[in-house]
């Protein structure tokens, strides 16, 4: 598989800082990477596949560990000795090697190179064993999640309706099924579906609102591509969050690379890292479904920017003026409903499953994260990177970013961000608990009190 060139990535910030050498979960997690680069596409279909990886390790991993509850895969003890790397490792082989077939012989000499750190024998094997039982488990779980659904999808051509956008107005919407895609943790794609666009559940009502007048007129100003008040600041926030071209490691890929290099600086161990990895994926996963529930299957599917701008003079609202030549930032607007925004959903989950993960808003000191849009590398004076002090204070700028390139309303990552959050917390209260007394799975605790810094459980 090609390797896309990252300025600085997680393999630099070991390098630079002398931080603790990738483990089999970050080892995979790289490969998984490498994977979206080369097979591009929606962000939805990506998240479940990176859910399914880390679930399979997460399980796989806490057979052995037993300190946590199993996501789905509840295993009997193992053999003492059973190695928890081979396990890991065969886990993560298992359902990359079942999804991409194709990149088969990567997967199998990763897969090579991992065992080889480990001494050959019972405990190896079992491991090994194990993985492939875990994983296998979990693909049979999303066998029948409706993930390959029909994905029929008639747009409107009312004011307000979306339609596909420029360049070249005809590519069909991604993965308009997907809200109705087996949650991973929710109950439902709807189980937090906001009540309409910032309250309006009638189009005409929305496009005549103050909020959308406000919304519009501030991306039509920041997101134009030639804007006179964008600051350069704002410009490199649009493209560092937008990872939306093909051959780079798309959204749910950068969250998931970002999680890596926040696990390198707050200097999580492999178990640890599995645990953090499965939180941050299924929330992020159960984001996709939400996010695309909210599109698809409301009564308003939101027209992007540069077509209501374009069309404002048929959207009823006198305080909305018509460019019929306005052009975003971004060279093309993602082709699925404005709102909610994926990336503010996707990113707000993410932000939310950290903190349930830490039991804080962040690291409790400035954390560094990178990005490898190319367009956001081709800035002048950008070092590749940006640093945070808090998870929603990432979340937030995620959101934001969309405006400041031009591909969605303010409201779009405003309700998303809210919706991510709501999932992010769900998914840390219900999931990936330390059991409780007499749960009936035989957990050995006694390693819980001095395996993290900070609370996470």
């Amino acid at each position: 598989m090609k390797k896309w060139n990252v300025t600085i990535g997680v393999a630099a910030l070991v390098a630079s800082s002398g931080l603790a050498r990738a483990d089999e979960m970050l080892t995979w997690n790289g490969m998984w990477m490498d994977t979206i680069r080369d097979v591009g596409g929606a962000p939805t279909p990506l998240s479940r596949i990176g859910a399914m990886m880390s679930t399979a390790v997460y399980d796989s991993v806490m057979a052995i560990e037993r300190t946590h509850q199993p996501y789905a895969m509840n295993m009997p003890v193992q053999p003492a000795g059973t190695s928890a790397d081979a396990a890991a490792a065969k886990a993560a082989h298992t359902v990359l090697s079942t999804m991409f077939p194709q990149y088969k012989s990567s997967y199998d000499a990763q897969l090579a190179t991992s065992l080889a750190k480990i001494p050959a024998g019972p405990g190896r094997d079992a491991g090994v064993a194990l993985g492939e039982t875990v994983a296998n488990g979990i693909i049979a779980l999303r066998m029948n999640d409706g993930s390959d659904g029909p994905m029929d999808y008639t747009h409107g051509n009312n004011p307000g309706d979306y339609r596909p956008t420029y360049p070249d107005f005809q590519l069909h919407p991604f993965t308009p099924q997907w809200g109705k895609v087996t949650p991973w943790a929710m109950t439902s794609g709807s189980q937090f579906r906001p009540n309409g666009v910032v309250g309006y559940t009638n189009m005409n009502d929305l496009l005549t609102s103050p909020e959308y007048t406000a919304a519009f007129n501030e991306v039509k100003e920041l997101g134009a591509l030639n804007s006179a008040t964008r600051t350069a600041e704002q410009t490199e926030i649009g493209f560092f969050w937008a990872n939306d071209v093909d051959g780079t490691y798309k959204p749910p890929g950068h969250l998931g690379n970002i999680t890596a290099e926040i696990s390198q600086q707050a200097g999580l161990s492999m178990a640890e890292n599995a645990r953090l990895f499965a939180m941050v994926n299924v929330a992020m996963a159960d984001a996709g479904i939400a996010a695309w529930d909210t599109k698809y299957q409301t009564d308003i599917d939101l027209w992007r920017p540069i077509t209501g701008i374009r069309e404002a003079d048929t959207d009823g609202n006198p305080d909305t003026v018509q460019d019929e030549n306005w052009v975003p930032l971004n060279p093309f607007s993602p082709p699925f409903p404005a709102w909610v925004s994926g990336h503010a959903t996707f990113g707000a989950a993410h932000a939310a499953a950290l903190a349930a993960y830490f039991g804080e808003d962040g690291l409790g000191f400035d954390f560094t994260i990178s990005s490898e849009d190319p367009f956001y590398l081709a800035l002048p004076g950008v070092d590749g990177t940006r640093t945070f002090s808090s998870f929603s204070e990432m979340a937030e700028e995620n959101w934001r970013s969309r405006i400041y390139i031009g591909v969605h309303w303010d409201f779009d990552g405003a309700e998303g961000n809210w919706l991510g959050t709501q999932i992010g917390q769900y998914v840390g209260e219900n999931f990936f608990l330390i059991p409780t007394p007499g749960a009936g799975v035989l957990f050995a605790l006694a390693m819980v009190g001095g395996v993290v810094r900070r609370r996470r459980d």
